[in-house]
């Protein structure tokens, strides 16, 4: 198990040293906060499945990566195995077809980039900002 461990990870909580600016998406009316925060800074959804491990794989590079900070935007995690009634209405807000791990990048209220699985590492957050 120490192989699968290790490329996959063990625990989904982010370490100290790594830990982002994560804002727990845990209901469907933080939605409407989203977009309107949206008109003043850029919005970012994180949305992971904990049960995958490449979703996994995805969020630790995700966050190996991540260089932004709390003034350039707001970061936002959605776990959606316990919240998939969350993700269901992201999908039907934002027109965004559901995929996991996904993230959504939200500006003047609609989503201005998308991506999916590995995708998602290759996408330049700072172009949205």
């Amino acid at each position: 198990m120490g192989l699968l461990n290790k490329l996959f990870g063990g625990s989904d909580e982010p370490k100290e040293e790594n830990a982002l600016p994560w804002i727990e998406l845990n209901a469907i009316n933080q939605l409407d906060d989203i977009q309107q925060k949206s008109n003043e800074k850029t919005q970012f959804i994180f949305k992971h499945s904990t049960r995958c491990g490449i979703s996994r794989m995805v969020k630790k590079q995700f966050e190996a990566d991540y260089n932004l900070n709390d003034t350039d935007a707001d970061l936002y995690y959605l776990d959606l195995i316990a919240f998939r009634e969350v993700s269901n209405e992201i999908a039907a807000k934002f027109q965004v077809l559901h995929e996991s791990p996904q993230l959504l990048a939200i500006k003047n209220g609609s989503v201005v980039a998308h991506d999916s699985h590995g995708a998602i590492n290759n996408l330049d957050l700072s172009q949205f900002v």
